[in-house]
Parts: C-alpha cells; structure tokens; sequence
C-alpha cells in the first residue's frame, strides 16, 4: 500500500523501501565488474592474490584457511578452459575476494580473541583495517602482492620473527634430530669428559647457528663446543655455564618443528598486541622477565631502556595481560596489602609473631580512614572481616621499595621497587604476588619523566629516600603493555622462553579450534570452479 506524506504525495512504506533498496543492490552487484576477472578470464592481480594465499605459510598462517589450492586450480580452469559467463566468473570473483580478504583480516588483526588466552588488550581504532576498503585501495595500487603484505604488523620483531620461522622451517628435516641424543653418563657432562652424544651434539650446535659452519665434533668436550653450548643456553633462558646438564638437555632435545610452533604462536600474538600505539611506551614481556621502554621516530623504534622484573608466580598469581596509561608515580608509597594476601598470610603470621607488626611497619586503617598503629585481637579480626585493612608504612621494608608506577586497571597491578633487590640474579623470576618489580626504578623513572626536566636523578633520588608519601601525576599518560611472547629475537639471533603460564598452550588450542571449524567450513561451501 502506499503511505500519503503530509504534502499527499503519496511514498513507499519502509518494508517496501527496504526490499527495492535490496533488489537495486542485487542487480549493482550482479552487474558489477569483477574484480579479478576480465571477459572470464584471471587476471594478474588475481594470480597474485591466490600466490600471496599460498604463502600464508610464510606469515605462520594456513594457506587451507583461504581455500589457496582449491583457487589456484579454478583460476587455472578458467585461464586453460572456455571463458567463464557471467554467473562463474562472479561466483568465483567472490570466493577470491572474500578468501583475500579474511587472510588480510588475520595476517593484520589475528586469528583469535586475545580475551580467550587471558589477554585484555584494547586495540585502537587507527589500527585496525576494513579488510573489503583496504583491498580495494590495494588493487588500486601498483603491485597488490606488495600491498597485501604491507598489512602484517609493522613492529621490527614481526619481520625477525618471520624470518626466524623460514629459518626453522629448514631445520625440520634435518639430520640432526633423526635420532635422540644418546643419555649422559653422570648427572651433567663437564668440560674434558668424554660422551658419545658430542658428534650429534656438535651437528645441532652448528644447524642452530651456535656454532660456526665446518666445526668439528672434538673426542672430549673442549673448549670450543662449551662456548656453542654457552650460546645456545643464552638463546633459551638458561644460566650460560657451558655445563650439559638436565635443563639444557632438555631445551636441546625440542625439534625445530615445535620451534617454528612457538614462533608462530609469537607472530600472532604480535598482531593483537598494541606494541605501537603511542611514541613513547613501557612493555614488559612476562616469559622474558625484561621490561624494555622505548620511543618511535620516523616510524623506526628506538629502545631507550631495558631492564630485569620480577612478575606474577605462575602457579598461584599469574600477572595479567593488558594494557593501560601510565598516570602518576608514588614516592615513598605506602603498601595496602591485598586483602587476599592480608587473610592467607599477613594475619597468619602476625597471630604466630605479633612483634612481626612493628618489624614491618604495618598499621591499621579503618573504612573511614582512621588509622591504628597497635596491634590488637579485635583489629586483627576486623580485617579478616573486611571491615578494616592493613597497609605498611613508607620505609626500607615497604614491599613496593620506595617507589611506585600507577597505571590504574581492573587487577590492581603496578610497577614498583623492592627492598629484596638481590632476586634479580635469579634465572627464573616469577615470585611476586602479580605486581611487577623493576630492577632500575631511578632510569625507569627517569624515561617517564623525561619531559619534566625539573625532574632531574637527583630529585627523583630524594623524592623516593623522603619516606613521606607524595604523589606526582604525570603531565601525559604513558602506556604500559603488560605482554607475553616466549619467542623474541636480539641482536639477530633467535630466543625461546618457558611457557610458565600456559598461554601459548591455550593459543595453540584456539587456534587448532578455529582451523578445525575452518575446514568443516570449507567442506560444506566448496570453491566455484575448483576441481
């Protein structure tokens, strides 16, 4: 029926605007030109397209994720056979651009959501792309393989990383892991000792680039195959004492295939983990206990500062995964301690050793804010209610040191300093209850207020000795991404990390889930004209 407007002309109603709206577009479609296609034919940018598909691999993709084989044949059908009419040819246009486009999509954004492997990372709007606008503006370009590689992430360690996995990749095969190195005689190999394993040994060392080209495999472990194991345990988090024992045989003995695993599993996390969102940045990469603080210039980033942590323990307080800014430094802070910790902890030791109170410094504060220094039953017992807190006064005890870097978020997770600076030195450091502790908080502390030049080392160093709290909120905020890759390269050589929390285990599954879902996907929507 027709609606009358208030002039009386009469108008469609909305259901019947809304079907000719969909009908004229269904006749732009079927009349549009294909994209790559020209008179039933492929074009180049069509062999392009499907050979960037087929090297998805290269990327740590999957090259069955965008139906590269299946397209690759149709396209040849339709290039060797008759030209296709109009119906084929739009049908196969669409399945090419809707393969390239979802490869765009994964090759920029990822494949899964960081929020299934217990990330909560917020990726801002400017970086994200339109896979269907970006791959028309690509096809406008001059070479559309250059353009679709363009929009792999654009942070340095994703092109080491890419090359890295090549580099593995030619290692799977190799002689080397055939066989199993053959079991030590005692509990470590030690230098001058003999072993049966020093040939296949030496031949991994040298496959792996820890030793050089054409060295030979000695009769005792001398001098020059200790130094390639010295290397070796230094790429894989390992104390680099040259001695062969549990822990370095152990890291030996993972095949280069699981290596290139890990690394893909690193290249898609680089790709939903907002490493360049600002010019100035704080990131901490959990696996590698190293917080690195860096600036971008001219789109090249330059590290400016890195620096040992203490993170979250990974069987009891993982450190989340997030990012945030970065709004006020504490000097001298006060430690509210976590009312966890004050009920499974605190409370018990100060029932077994109440002089523990003074020791600390602790004191008492109420829900007005009223505080208590003596410690007593009845405010013992209000804390385990919830009714009161504990917090520790400024001083060289305090948990958090003598300085504290406020990015507030959800977990209550911070930067801060120790008094316990000697648990630096240790190889393995997740010790902390979830916080990160940094090891130089006068430079970091320096690089956040490099633009304050008031602030100089000497003030900072007085702020934080004051033993007074006091609060500077920062001029501009500074983000902090609170990351996790067992996989980086420095200085050109690769380097692996325990998997101490588990997530790239969850990754690998998501990501195994999504090709599973993938290929029942392709099972029922067959590629157009594919044979």
């Amino acid at each position: 029926m027709r609606c009358p407007t208030r002039s009386g002309v009469p108008r469609l109603s909305h259901t019947r605007l809304l079907a000719a709206l969909l009908l004229w577009a269904m006749a732009m479609a079927a009349t549009a030109a294909p994209l790559w296609l020209d008179n039933g034919r492929p074009s180049d940018e069509a062999r392009q397209a499907v050979s960037t598909l087929a090297s998805a691999a290269d990327d740590g993709l999957q090259p069955e994720d965008y139906d590269a084989a299946a397209l690759a044949l149709a396209l040849a059908a339709a290039a060797q056979g008759p030209p296709l009419d109009a119906v084929a040819a739009g049908r196969l246009d669409d399945a090419l651009s809707a393969a390239v486009q979802r490869y765009l999509s994964d090759l920029h954004s990822g494949r899964v959501d960081p929020r299934r492997v217990h990330a909560d990372f917020t990726i801002p709007a400017p970086d994200r792309i339109d896979p269907s606008s970006y791959l028309n503006a690509a096809l406008a370009g001059p070479s559309l393989a250059d353009a679709l590689r363009v929009a792999a992430p654009r942070v340095p360690l994703y092109a080491s990383l890419r090359a890295a996995l090549a580099r593995y990749r030619t290692l799977a095969a190799h002689p080397a892991w055939t066989t199993p190195l053959p079991a030590l005689a005692g509990r470590k190999l030690e230098p001058g000792n003999t072993w049966t394993g020093l040939p296949l040994l030496t031949q991994r060392l040298v496959a792996l680039g820890d030793l050089p080209q054409g060295t030979a495999a000695p009769d005792v472990y001398d001098d020059v195959l200790q130094e390639g194991v010295k290397a070796f345990q230094q790429r894989h988090a390992l104390t680099p004492d040259g001695v062969l024992g549990k822990s370095t045989l152990a890291q030996l003995e993972v095949s280069p295939a699981a290596r290139v695993r890990q690394i893909e599993l690193a290249m898609e996390r680089l790709r939903w983990t907002p490493l360049l969102r600002a010019p100035r940045m704080i990131v901490v990469n959990v696996p590698e206990f190293v917080l690195r603080a860096y600036e971008i210039h001219e789109g090249k980033v330059f590290v400016r500062l890195t620096m040992n942590v203490i993170v979250g323990k990974a069987l009891k307080t993982q450190t989340p995964l997030f990012d945030e800014d970065m709004r006020f430094i504490e000097f001298s802070p006060y430690w509210n301690v976590p009312p966890s910790i004050a009920r499974n902890e605190t409370l018990p030791k100060l029932r077994r050793d109440p002089a523990y109170f003074e020791q600390q410094g602790f004191e008492f504060v109420s829900g007005s804010g009223e505080v208590h220094t003596t410690l007593s039953e009845q405010y013992l017992d209000a804390v385990a209610r919830g009714q009161m807190r504990i917090r520790q006064r400024p001083g060289p005890r305090n948990a958090l040191g003598d300085i504290k870097f406020v990015f507030p978020n959800n977990s209550n997770i911070y930067l801060h300093h120790t008094p316990s600076p000697g648990l630096f030195q240790r190889e393995r450091r997740d010790l902390s209850h979830g916080c990160i502790r940094v090891e130089e908080p006068v430079a970091l502390a320096q690089f956040v207020l490099q633009d304050a030049p008031e602030w100089t080392e000497a003030r900072i160093r007085a702020a934080m000795a004051q033993g007074q709290s006091s609060t500077l909120r920062l001029a501009e905020p500074l983000p902090v991404v609170i990351a996790y890759s067992t996989t980086i390269v420095k200085n050109g050589k690769v380097h692996f990390f325990a998997d101490m929390y588990g997530h790239d285990r969850l990754l690998d599954q998501a990501l195994r889930q999504q090709e599973q879902a993938r290929a029942l996907q392709r099972g029922t929507d067959p590629v157009p004209g594919a044979k």
